[in-house]
């Protein structure tokens, strides 16, 4: 079932939606981004429609509503534990095509990869239901039609901002009456359907792809920073982190924080060995990860197109122009 509303209507039907949830949005901050003028959008709780952000893409993934910087697992007291009480609050995560088919590739590692589930991911992803945003047009960097993540039918309702009105595309009947002020009618949500940036990758890859000479380059111009990792709507790499309330170190709490596998210390190993030293070793089994290895695993790239590797990395490393070396690499050893 399809409304157009009047933005009055649609503030009407936020408010009405909040009285059963909380909803994440991409908000616009002013003057928070990188540099001392600039801004950023990025996630957060809003309270209202008009701190929504449906125009400009977000600089940052919705995944910490899933997947949080850090998180507390458990406490430990002497010889007891428990595990910290999850939130049963019911969400709503407003995001676009690319985000939404990032949130398959999640559900992928933290509940598919294995024989047991992520019990606390579990936990918190039965009580998130997600949103459409439509995208009429692609963004900069974007390229998600090669990736195939420019559509996608899995959302509760989509919502499309033109024209001094809002269209809703309503999947889960329990929304109706949210949005029933609007005018009834057929809607169909805007999506991508060419990007500047495409990208052809190849089935397979060869095994001699990992000894090719085109990651040597990034030994050099990668910081590892992980910016890339830290934007990405896909990656799941976190360390663990004990906290001891007292000096005996029986009191406390385990955490789970993000982490990056292009960053100093990530393989480290005990005795001091580590797996990947190089940058350019490291953005190989990044890169090899997002567009191989998972497809082996689950029969699709774990990358999205959203582009927002390029956006941030502060080398103006193309992560586009990688997989296109990666693909002509690969065509090369055929």
């Amino acid at each position: 079932m399809g409304y157009i509303l009047t933005p009055e209507e649609f503030g009407n039907s936020i408010q009405k939606l909040q009285e059963s949830y909380r909803i994440f949005a991409p908000v616009k901050k002013t003057g928070e981004g990188r540099f001392f003028d600039t801004d950023v959008v990025r996630y957060d709780y809003v309270h209202s429609a008009e701190e929504m952000e449906l125009q400009e893409k977000s600089d940052y993934p919705f995944r910490e509503i899933l997947t949080p910087l850090s998180e507390t697992l458990f406490y430990f007291v002497e010889d007891e534990c428990r595990s910290k009480e999850v939130e049963k609050e019911e969400v709503i995560v407003l995001l676009r095509a690319c985000d939404l088919n990032a949130v398959k590739r999640l559900d992928d590692m933290y509940l598919h990869n294995g024989a047991e589930e992520d019990w606390f991911y579990a936990q918190k992803r039965e009580h998130v239901h997600f949103a459409l945003i439509g995208c009429p047009e692609s963004f900069e960097n974007c390229f998600c039609v090669s990736m195939g993540s420019n559509k996608a039918d899995n959302y509760v309702f989509s919502v499309d901002e033109a024209d001094g009105e809002y269209r809703i595309d309503v999947k889960d009947g329990e929304f109706n009456d949210i949005f029933s002020a609007g005018k009834p009618t057929d809607v169909v949500p805007a999506s991508v359907t060419e990007n500047k940036q495409k990208v052809s990758l190849p089935e397979e890859f060869p095994a001699s792809i990992r000894n090719d000479e085109l990651w040597n380059e990034y030994d050099s111009r990668c910081i590892n920073c992980g910016r890339c990792n830290f934007v990405c709507p896909t990656c799941t790499c976190f360390t663990m982190q004990d906290i001891f309330y007292t000096d005996n170190g029986r009191v406390g709490e385990r955490r789970r924080v993000q982490a990056s596998c292009m960053v100093d210390g990530y393989t480290t190993v005990a005795g001091g060995g580590q797996y990947r030293r190089k940058n350019g070793e490291r953005m190989r089994f990044k890169v090899m990860h997002k567009i191989y290895d998972h497809k082996k695993r689950f029969g699709y790239n774990m990358c999205v197109g959203c582009g927002r590797c390029d956006d941030v990395c502060p080398e103006y490393i193309s992560y586009i122009t990688i997989l296109q070396k990666a693909a002509k690499a690969a065509e090369e050893a055929e």
